[in-house]
């Protein structure tokens, strides 16, 4: 009778919906190619594979200590690795269920062997994971120094079979491995089903339970990136979103209010997503006629002949939007209409209430395409505000009919005087020098440009005064002065053009959507009676300020997640008094947009 206690706290806790993080029952953190334990950065105790229970030999592999090790990549697990010259596995008990599946990679010269020479296949049991695949060449590709690929599968009760397999396609290949991590995770796919988005009337799309998966981003929207440690249970990474919104429209961020606190449900419960993702967001801006001309847009590469989940997070989390039809948005996946009338109040009843919503992309091709998600006022509901709103998103691949979800690895970047060995040798090459001496003189052309432009129209804007008379100026409003919006808008598209690596300068035809974005930010400015008078706002709310949430002095911050709106006011202005064909700003093409959207 010891035992009823704690069963009727379980079946309490059941009752009641258990929104607490989730614990998993397996845990695996492996340090491949060492022994003993060894801590990181997060407190997370990693153990070696040298001797261990999960290889049932280790004839066919060798441990390596990587060659050299930049200073921005973690000691463990990324300083040893387990070199294997023919097909290894790696065995692991585990109970039946989904689990996640994260392998470390650090592209680095180990032993006799040149980190150019890995290419090799990864396959977790009838899953083909990775195929060919080339840790160098996709972390070149994309700018990074390590890798870490993240898989979820359903394993059965006989446990789990990793194998390392080197090309047979290559010369001297070889397969290395920095760390493996296994985690358990609560069923997260099934409890929703979503919607497949191919043209016409999107349809429910089920995914079976034993179908394997990829993260292929994880973003915390409006918020910073979350570490392993700040996830609700599974272990998860949150990158910035910051890095993937398309052109200048990219909206402001913001937290919540302080007096509104998040509520999970047995629907959403926590681990679905944690705190941090639901208490921030991104949304248009505060300028209804703004909102109305473009969409809030993220552009993400994928491999082409794949389907894609895309998950969206959402939660209201600043005052007013407590009602219904106060803020109604549409959804866009790749230019098709995923969902119409997306109202959060609606789908949740309440201010700080998560929820999430599913849709299925399918991608055709080959090689790497762009998958678009854009957010655009729903204008035929009529709501308060024409604004929209996202808190997260999430993108997985979907196996093929192959059990396949290996893709291409991605191409390296035209780069004439580029030097492998310099990479992993810290030595600079000629044409890293080089880029940045051409990087400054582009950066300080494109700043005279812009410089010239605004001054181009600041005149061409005070001729026409002048051919109206001596009236004109008092009739226009007041003249020399800037909207604090578009000063804003300029002194950031200034900032980026001379960012001291090339990959963060805008290129041309951003920095003219720049201009062009600055310029409408005046215009609706002066219109609306709201320029900068002696450094003070002509309006109530005063300007677009920051809350303190990222760090101005980090130098890795991108200058495009530090327009937040204070926590204080929703500072999104009332809705203008306009109807879908009415009067306003004109979307030109250089906005890539369309007025009155609607999907193929």
């Amino acid at each position: 009778m010891k035992s009823l206690p704690f069963l009727i706290l379980v079946l309490a806790a059941i009752a009641a919906g258990d929104n607490s993080s989730f614990v998993p029952r397996d845990y695996i953190l492996l340090d491949c190619g060492s022994s003993g334990q060894n801590k990181d950065k997060e407190n997370r105790i990693w153990n070696g594979d040298t001797g261990s229970k999960y290889a049932p030999s280790w004839l066919n592999s060798v441990s390596s200590q990587a060659s050299n090790q930049e200073s921005s990549v973690p000691q463990y697990p990324y300083l040893t690795a387990r070199v294997f010259t023919s097909p290894f596995t790696y065995s692991f008990p585990l109970g039946a269920g989904r689990k996640y599946v994260r392998l470390y990679f650090y592209p680095s010269n180990y032993s006799n062997h040149e980190a150019t020479d890995a290419f090799f296949s990864v396959t977790a049991g009838p899953i083909t994971l990775l195929k060919n695949f080339s840790a160098y060449q996709t972390a070149v590709a994309l700018n990074m120094d390590y890798l870490i690929r993240e898989f979820s599968v359903n394993v059965s009760s006989a446990g789990l079979n990793l194998t390392f397999t080197p090309s047979k396609n290559y010369s001297n290949s070889y397969a290395f491995i920095n760390g493996i991590e296994i985690v358990s995770m609560p069923d997260i796919f099934s409890t929703v089903t979503p919607l497949l988005v191919s043209g016409g009337t999107p349809i429910r799309y089920p995914i079976p339970d034993d179908w394997a998966m990829e993260t292929v981003y994880r973003l915390n929207v409006g918020g910073q990136a979350i570490s392993p440690s700040g996830d609700s249970g599974m272990y998860r990474s949150w990158a910035d979103d910051s890095l993937y919104i398309y052109g200048a429209a990219f909206g402001v961020t913001y937290g919540a209010d302080k007096n509104v606190t998040i509520q999970y449900s047995t629907s959403v419960p926590e681990y679905i997503a944690p705190i941090d993702v639901y208490s921030t967001a991104r949304s248009m801006g505060p300028d209804p006629t703004l909102n109305t001309n473009y969409n809030l847009t993220w552009i993400l590469s994928v491999d082409n002949g794949f389907f894609y989940l895309v998950r969206l997070h959402f939660c209201e989390i600043q005052y007013p939007i407590t009602k219904v039809n106060q803020r109604v948005f549409n959804i866009y996946l790749n230019n098709q209409t995923a969902e119409e009338g997306t109202d959060v109040i609606a789908l949740t009843r309440g201010i700080g209430v998560p929820v999430y919503e599913d849709y299925v992309v399918l991608t055709s091709g080959s090689g790497m395409t762009d998958l678009w998600v854009e957010l655009h006022p729903d204008l035929k509901a009529k709501p308060e505000y024409f604004d929209a709103i996202l808190n997260g998103m999430e993108v997985f691949k979907l196996q093929d009919g192959k059990n396949n979800l290996a893709g291409p690895n991605p191409d390296l970047p035209p780069q004439p005087d580029f030097e492998p060995d310099k990479i992993y040798n810290k030595k600079k090459s000629k044409f890293n020098s080089t880029r940045v001496i051409v990087g400054g003189v582009v950066g300080g052309a494109a700043i005279i440009g812009l410089v010239f432009l605004v001054v181009l129209v600041l005149c061409k804007r005070k001729k026409k005064k002048k051919k109206k008379g001596k009236d004109a100026v008092t009739s226009d409003g007041p003249s020399g002065k800037i909207a604090p919006q578009c000063f804003k808008k300029f002194a950031e598209t200034a900032e980026k053009c001379v960012s001291d690596h090339g990959i963060e300068r805008p290129a041309t035809g951003d920095v003219l959507w720049n201009l062009e974005f600055a310029l409408q930010l005046q215009v609706s400015a002066e219109e609306a009676g709201e320029l900068m008078v002696d450094g003070i706002s002509d309006v109530d709310g005063g300007p677009v300020m920051m809350d303190g949430k990222k760090d101005v002095d980090d130098p890795s911050m991108d200058s495009r997640t530090t327009t937040v709106t204070s926590t204080s006011t929703m500072s999104m202005g009332g809705r203008s008094i306009i109807s879908e064909d009415s009067e306003g700003l004109t979307p030109s093409a250089v906005f890539s947009q369309i007025m009155n959207p609607k999907g193929r």
